[in-house]
């Protein structure tokens, strides 16, 4: 591919949206005091940079990996109102879980999320009776104003028409909701690019090497850019830990004896190919508190999840044979055999779920936002649902603002002042984009692949045309990274001068789907690496 390892990356013109050097962005964060310094680029660190960025403070925030590099890019990529609440009787839980998926899919990033219906399948000998599914179904619909219409129970025979793999054996009904599902990891870039709008700085990979301390206050960081080895610091008033299973590892370098705060449960799901395509998603009863998904996603098979403590390493998190065979066996209660062939795994990933510390079955743990203050004054927040971003970056907001001593500004806008339902950039409908892509600028040429322009319209939304353009002004842009993916050469060349790429892992998993459908050839990492290298 010797004609793109060569693209020049955009100008450093403010009007060409290119991003500043790694090194100016280093030279940006030590020579200022930041109002708050937050660590840890998931989508927690990235919501309350979002926040206190519109607030009016000035921010400043770091990653030792990529942005949403961990657990948030390795989720089950929906938004919902959890459904399983509702057996705990948390119906204000579920009612404020609605709202904000409802908000982020509809107002905040249309672009970025799609309506599901799911499939409840009813089974003879199951932990749940079709009478209770189908008036939990109608209950949860209600809690959504009916939104995404209501719960009922359909037939078997009609379910199989949607889900044609869907095991029918025993099979006495099937309830059926709605929901809604995204990227994760195209919704985290968007909040990151949303905060840099804002006003933030950011820098991924760059690690955390210590703590800077003001009569023993922590009042900053050491860091080093993992990419060149650079050491620099940062000096804020207020340092965050948003470290995600790393908070207490952070914790330890305010304070040796810091006692652990949370605990880590390992979730892991499995990618394949379809037989057959999906019309609705299958959530199975497993037992009377857990249920295993068979999502429609990115043109793929979603399985999972597993939910078991973790003690180990969080770098060293991966999925087991174990993890591959229980999630395969639970499938199987409701999907065909053929479907769940071994051979059609593309890719597995595992995250960690942080949950509150203490004794417990963590399959039944609450999804609970976990907020501690150090004896140096570090605040470390950690756990959540992605369904309920928006609203954690608020909640920790508010939480700083209301610090003894106000270390924040004291004139920073309060939340309940700002724009509830801020937009992510790239706001628009996916269909139109999509319409536009396909119709082309009248310029020469073969025009956009169906599939390339609906890829685009639900990743990047308006953004989409910066891509087109770039498509246009360069035809080897405009040539797929592989023949089996909707991706082009563009999104790359784009990842690197708009998006904080720096590595191959960087692109092909996070930035494009290209590593969960299993195309990330050695070929295509040698050339994306040749890309990446040819910055500037």
């Amino acid at each position: 591919m010797t004609t793109l390892q060569s693209v020049p990356a955009l100008g450093t013109h403010p009007a060409s949206g290119s991003l500043p050097s790694r090194a100016e962005t280093r030279e940006r964060l030590s020579e200022a005091t930041y109002d708050l310094l937050v660590i840890g680029g998931g989508i927690l660190g990235i919501s309350t940079a979002w926040h206190a960025a519109q607030s009016g403070l000035r921010v400043a925030l770091v990653d030792a990996g990529d942005f949403a590099g961990a657990t948030s890019s390795a989720s089950s990529k929906l938004l919902h109102g959890g459904l399983r609440y509702l057996q705990t009787g948390a119906v204000k839980l579920v009612a404020e879980n609605h709202f904000e998926r409802r908000a982020v899919s509809r107002q905040v990033a249309p672009h970025l999320a799609n309506p599901l219906t799911f499939y409840l399948p009813v089974y003879k000998g199951g932990p749940h009776g079709a009478a209770k599914l189908g008036a939990g179904v109608f209950a949860y619909s209600a809690l959504s104003a009916f939104g995404d219409g209501v719960g009922h129970v359909i037939s078997p025979a009609r379910a199989r028409r949607d889900v044609p793999e869907l095991r029918t054996d025993n099979l006495k009904a099937v309830a059926v909701y709605g929901d809604d599902q995204m990227n994760d990891a195209r919704m985290a870039l968007m909040t990151v690019r949303a905060a840099v709008d804002a006003g933030a700085v950011v820098l991924n990979h760059a690690a955390v090497t210590g703590l800077r301390f003001t009569r023993g206050r922590v009042t900053g960081a050491e860091l080093e850019d993992r990419q060149d080895g650079t050491e620099f610091g940062v000096d804020a008033r207020l340092v965050l830990n948003a470290t995600g299973p790393w908070v207490d590892h952070l914790r330890k370098l305010e304070d040796p004896n810091a006692a652990p705060s949370i605990r880590l449960s390992k979730g892991a799901h499995l990618v394949l190919k379809r037989t057959r395509p999906w019309r609705a998603a299958l959530a199975t009863p497993i037992d009377k508190y857990r249920i295993t998904f068979a999502l429609p996603w990115e043109d793929m098979l979603l399985l999972g999840t597993t939910d078991e403590e973790y003690e180990g390493d969080p770098a060293d998190v991966a999925v087991t044979e174990k993890d591959t065979a229980q999630i395969l066996d639970e499938a199987a209660f409701s999907v065909r055999d053929q479907q769940l062939s071994r051979d059609l795994i593309t890719y597995s990933f595992a995250g960690l779920r942080v949950l509150p510390g203490g004794p417990g079955d963590t399959s039944k743990a609450k999804r609970e936002t976990v907020v501690t203050e150090g004896r140096g004054g570090m605040l470390s927040v950690a756990g959540g649902k992605w369904t309920t971003f928006r609203h954690i970056g608020r909640t920790v907001m508010n939480k700083l603002a209301e610090l003894p001593g106000h270390p924040l500004a004291e004139d920073m806008e309060p939340m309940a002042r700002l724009p509830r339902k801020m937009p992510l950039p790239g706001i628009a409908s996916p269909n139109a984009v999509a319409h536009r892509l396909l119709a082309g600028g009248g310029t020469p040429g073969p025009r956009m692949a169906a599939d390339t322009a609906r890829h685009l319209a639900t990743h990047y939304g308006s953004l989409s045309f910066d891509i087109a353009r770039m498509a246009e002004e360069n035809p080897a842009l405009a040539e797929r990274v592989h023949p089996d993916a909707p991706e082009i050469w563009a999104q790359v060349a784009y990842a690197r001068d708009r998006e904080w790429a720096e590595t191959a892992d960087d692109v092909l998993r996070r930035r494009t789907t290209l590593t969960i459908r299993g195309l990330a050839t050695d070929e295509i990492r040698a050339d994306v690496e040749a890309m990446l290298a040819d910055r500037r």
